[in-house]
């Protein structure tokens, strides 16, 4: 069984950040999204992926190289334009060549693997079998139907009603059979191959198509409150341990990470939280659920629950919550103008101040 990997797409909900940056590449804990998919996929037991990169191939290249980090030989297949999921089969049919194979979508985070969805298409005779989650509206979600022993009778995109709870996680395996469906279909009202139209056209010719219910945590990493709700999930399970230094006059408690090279003076951890390599907190708080890429400066700052990614700093600014941080940030308070925000912000930027 192979793997095709889907790291290309615009990112336009995560934007500024996805500007310059794929958003497959925007960490959890430190470590980019796109990371915890392919080690899931080496945990499954599969080690031939193909990964379909867009404008953004050059760093998601650099960022996975060859694949042998994780265990894995990597195939890039280049896409021209996002044309939708059902579009990257179409293109990487040669790289597929006849065997099975999982489609997984690199912004997807998916606790618990998918190791028993492959055992479970291995052992059966299906031709498509995707897995499914269920959430509290389902009306924002592409929504499957199933029948009495799991089958999948319809699916639906974003349905008003919704016929179920049930909504389609971006983790597919299919047979060979996809590829005749995947030639078969015609682009949808918004341009493209539709993966969900390739299901329906299997399922309108007779295939099995079936369903697999999420044993662990899933989120689409799409939006700055999942891309925070993913952080926390990691942060609640990783196993503290203090590489770097940490002085006398700083207080830890709970599971707090503090990479090599790191310094902590004169500050307080409060955990769940990680501190990346050659980062500086000094005389600041760091709360629960925040992660700090490598290389920051924290100086006489507040922050919980939020993403710091690598190079930034962030000095004399209290309380910083509920925030992602980008690559190389400066924030700080402004002096000598009492009641005076200064901003040099981006497009597609969104920024909270006291009123």
């Amino acid at each position: 069984m192979k793997a095709l990997v889907l790291a290309g797409g615009k990112g336009t909900r995560l934007r500024p950040l996805t500007h310059t940056s794929a958003k497959q590449l925007v960490p959890v804990a430190n470590k980019p999204v796109l990371y915890y998919g392919l080690e899931a996929i080496r945990e499954a037991g599969i080690t031939d992926v193909g990964i379909v990169v867009g404008d953004t191939a050059a760093e998601v290249r650099a960022a996975v190289g060859d694949g042998s980090m994780f265990g894995l030989d990597v195939t890039y297949i280049p896409q021209e334009a996002p044309l939708g999921l059902a579009h990257c089969v179409l293109i990487a049919r040669e790289f597929l060549g006849d065997e099975p194979f999982v489609l997984y979508l690199g912004d997807n985070f998916l606790v618990g693997g998918i190791a028993g969805l492959v055992d479970t298409f291995r052992r059966a005779d299906y031709d498509a079998q995707i897995l499914l989650t269920r959430v509290a509206e389902p009306q924002f979600y592409g929504v499957a139907e199933l029948g009495p022993s799991g089958e999948i009778l319809r699916l639906e995109e974003k349905p008003e009603h919704p016929r179920s709870d049930l909504a389609i996680v971006g983790v597919y395996i299919f047979s060979p059979a996809v590829h005749e469906a995947v030639r078969a279909i015609t682009p949808s009202a918004r341009g493209e191959l539709e993966i969900t139209d390739a299901v329906t056209w299997l399922i309108d010719h007779g295939s099995r198509v079936h369903s697999h219910l999420v044993d662990g945590y899933w989120k689409d990493t799409g939006r700055l409150q999942d891309m925070l709700e993913c952080n926390r999930i990691v942060l609640e399970r990783i196993e503290p341990g203090v590489r770097g230094t940490v002085d006398r006059l700083s207080e830890i408690t709970g599971r707090v990470v503090v990479e090599r090279g790191a310094v902590v003076e004169n500050s307080i951890l409060r955990g769940p939280i990680v501190i990346g390599a050659d980062t500086k907190i000094t005389s600041s708080y760091i709360g629960p659920f925040t992660s700090i890429g490598a290389s920051c400066l924290v100086e006489n700052a507040e922050i919980d629950y939020s993403i710091v990614l690598d190079g930034s700093s962030v000095h004399g600014v209290s309380r910083i919550a509920h925030s992602l941080i980008g690559r190389n940030v400066e924030v700080s308070r402004a002096t000598g103008m009492p009641n005076t925000h200064e901003l040099m912000v981006g497009d597609h930027s969104r920024i909270q101040v006291p009123a």
